[in-house]
C-alpha cells in the first residue's frame, strides 16, 4: 500500500490507479512529515514536492533524506526553474533520491521499477567547474535491450517542422508497425487534435521509453533543443530556405561539420535533384532525403513511404510490391 502527500498536484495524483493506505494534502514542514511517517509502514510515498515548505531550498530536502528512507519516496517535481536546474537535480542524486519525475504517468512505472544510480547518473554533477558547468556521466535507459527503434526528429534550422513531420510519420508507420509518438518539453501536439500523441519532459523520456517498450517504434519530437541521448537514431531536419540557412551558419559556422555522417533531411523543401546536389557540394554534407512541403490534412503521402523504406522499414517495401502485382480492374476473379 502507498502513501500520497499532495499539494499543488492533488487533482493529478488523485487520478493514479494505485493502492493507497493514506493520503494527506497541504503544505508541511519536513519535520512534521518525518514524525508522521517514521513509524508508519508503507510501500512507496508519492510526494508532491510543493507539499514541502521551503522545498526550493535544497537543504530542506536534505533534512528529509537524512531522516527518511528515500528509496521508498517518489518525488513529483514542479516546473519551477530552481527545482529543474542541474544543480538541484544533481543534489537529489547525491542524497540518494533517484526516483523523481515531472510526469504523472511515470509514477506508476517507478513504483514497480525504481531507478538505480545508473538511471539518473546523467544528472549528477561530479566535478563542478568555474563557469558553473560540470563534468557529468551520461547514462540513459539501455534502449538496445528494449528491442525497439527510438527515432528522434530534431530541428537544425529554427522551426524546421519536426512536430508536423513526427505526426505524419506516425500516421504512416502505424499502418504497418506498432508505433507511438511523443514530444519533449513542448505542448504543440495538442493543436493536432490526436489523443494518441504523447508529451513528456527530457527528464522523464527514459522512463517513458521503458514504459512503452512493447511497441516497435517510438518517434520522439525533439523540436529545437531536445537531447538525443535516449534515441537509437536521429533525423536532423533542415529547411533549406536562404534566410534560415544564413541564420544557421551565422549562429555556428561549424554546423555542417558537426552533422557529418548524420541523417540530414531537407524538410519543407522546394529543391529539385540538381539543387540538392548543389546544396551538398556547398555545405560539404550528404543529404539523406529530400521532403517537399506536405499537406498535413492528408493521411497518405507516397514520398513519406519512400522515406520510411530508406530508413529500413521493409514492410512498406513489401506493401508496395504487393500493390504493383495487383490487377488494375480485377475483372477475372479466381
Amino acid at each position: 500500500m502507498n502513501v500520497i502527500v499532495s499539494n499543488k498536484y492533488q487533482s493529478l495524483l488523485a487520478t493514479l490507479d494505485i493502492d493507497i493506505i493514506k493520503s494527506i494534502n497541504g503544505e508541511f514542514e519536513v519535520e512534521d512529515l518525518v514524525s508522521q511517517f517514521t513509524n508508519f509502514y508503507f510501500n512507496k510515498m508519492i510526494l508532491d514536492i510543493t507539499a514541502i515548505k521551503n522545498y526550493q531550498d535544497i537543504s530542506t530536502i536534505q533534512t528529509l533524506s537524512v531522516n527518511m528512507d528515500v528509496s521508498n519516496i517518489i518525488l513529483l517535481l514542479d516546473d519551477s526553474e530552481v527545482v529543474n536546474s542541474p544543480r538541484y537535480l544533481s543534489s537529489l542524486v547525491s542524497m540518494g533520491i533517484y526516483n523523481f519525475t515531472r510526469n504523472i504517468d511515470a509514477i506508476k512505472f517507478l513504483i514497480d521499477n525504481p531507478n538505480s544510480y545508473k538511471d539518473v547518473a546523467q544528472y549528477h554533477q561530479l566535478n563542478a567547474v568555474s563557469d558553473g558547468s560540470s563534468a557529468s556521466t551520461n547514462s540513459t535507459v539501455n534502449i538496445s535491450k528494449l528491442g525497439l527503434r527510438v527515432i528522434g526528429i530534431k530541428n537544425v534550422t529554427e522551426h524546421a517542422g519536426s512536430t508536423t513531420l513526427t505526426y505524419l510519420l506516425k500516421k504512416h508507420l502505424e499502418k504497418q508497425y506498432t508505433c507511438i509518438a511523443v514530444e519533449v518539453d513542448e505542448h504543440d501536439f495538442i493543436y493536432l487534435n490526436d489523443k494518441e500523441l504523447k508529451t513528456t519532459s527530457s527528464l522523464d523520456l527514459p522512463a517513458f521509453i521503458a514504459t512503452h517498450s512493447d511497441v516497435e517504434v517510438i518517434l520522439v519530437d525533439l523540436n529545437d533543443r531536445g537531447s538525443i541521448n535516449s534515441c537509437t537514431e536521429v533525423i536532423y531536419l533542415i529547411e533549406p530556405g536562404l534566410i534560415k540557412l544564413n541564420k544557421l551558419i551565422r549562429k555556428d559556422k561549424r554546423t555542417f561539420e558537426k552533422l557529418k555522417d548524420k541523417k540530414i533531411v531537407l524538410n519543407r523543401s522546394v529543391l529539385n535533384e540538381k539543387d540538392v546536389k548543389d546544396f551538398e557540394y556547398e555545405s560539404r554534407s550528404k543529404v539523406f532525403f529530400n521532403i517537399p512541403y506536405l499537406d498535413d490534412k492528408l493521411d497518405h503521402h507516397k514520398i513519406l513511404n519512400q522515406f520510411l523504406i530508406k530508413l529500413g522499414f521493409v514492410r512498406f517495401e513489401e506493401s508496395n510490391n504487393d500493390s504493383k502485382n495487383s490487377k488494375l480492374f480485377n475483372i477475372f476473379k479466381t
